[in-house]
């Protein structure tokens, strides 16, 4: 009993020391974003060889897709992109424009699109494509709450990713978050152009995201900007406004005129 005992404790303390140690590596394989509290948020950046999710609310989706390409764009490391989607995604939502790409500092060339028949069809591409260590992203994007996509499912593909070292970015259109093993999750929404005269109305693009889950940190949400020329995220910049001084003679109006920021 006691050479079983000892076995047996040698046993868990290996186990242990295997998950620690994955721990670390884990750690060290994170892509700050840009955004300093963000990344303070996430211990350093968005952790690679994971998967990531990505909703939005309502007709959000094209910021949810601005938002995923900014994802890809940081961890791929400049290697190949594969974006599999499903072909009723593209019929609510519209086909992914390359020249869209090309504004926001991404190459696409380095992006391969497959169109899925079926949610079967696209959770397969994406299982097998995370198994390949030459691409630096994969995303799948799937429409709707979808059976199919569960534990097991989201498991398989947090598995091919540590795996391979490749990162999975989820985009879930018109769907509402469940259990998976996601490293993070985040709902997104497009964030307000600032103040400004009319012809400096086309800005840097602005996210409203909101970090629902976070397996290593806290949770919050923040405006994040996008700088196509650095190919990163940001905290939103700063307009200066010139502004009238109140004289000090008059009292506050009752009801005073405010401009509505954001």
């Amino acid at each position: 009993m006691s050479g079983a005992r000892t076995s047996a404790l040698a046993t868990l303390r290996g186990q242990i020391e295997r998950i620690e140690t994955a721990e670390v590596v884990h750690q060290h394989e994170r892509v700050a974003l840009g955004h300093g509290e963000i990344d303070n948020a996430l211990k350093g950046g968005l952790a690679r060889a994971a998967v990531h999710e990505v909703f939005c609310e309502g007709r959000q989706g094209v910021a949810a897709t601005g938002f995923v390409m900014g994802l890809a764009g940081r961890v791929s490391a400049r290697r190949p992109l594969l974006w599999v989607r499903q072909d009723f995604s593209e019929l609510e939502a519209g086909a992914l424009s390359m020249s869209g790409l090309a504004e926001l500092g991404l190459d696409p060339r380095r992006v391969v699109m497959v169109r899925a028949a079926d949610v079967e069809s696209a959770l397969r591409t994406s299982a097998d494509a995370l198994a390949c260590d030459a691409l630096g992203a994969v995303v799948l994007e799937l429409w709707g709450d979808i059976r199919q996509f569960d534990l097991v499912a989201s498991r398989k593909l947090t598995l091919a990713a540590q795996g391979s070292g490749v990162t999975a970015l989820m985009l879930r259109m018109a769907a509402q978050p469940l259990p998976s093993t996601a490293e993070t999750r985040w709902m997104l929404r497009a964030a307000h152009s600032p103040p400004g005269p009319m012809w400096s109305a086309w800005g840097a693009p602005r996210f409203d995201a909101e970090l629902l889950r976070n397996r290593h940190g806290p949770c919050g949400r923040w405006i994040m900007e996008w700088n196509c020329d650095e190919c990163q995220f940001s905290e939103p910049s700063t307009y200066s406004q010139p502004v009238a001084a109140a004289p000090a003679h008059r009292p506050d109006p009752a009801v005073p005129w405010q401009r509505r920021a954001g």
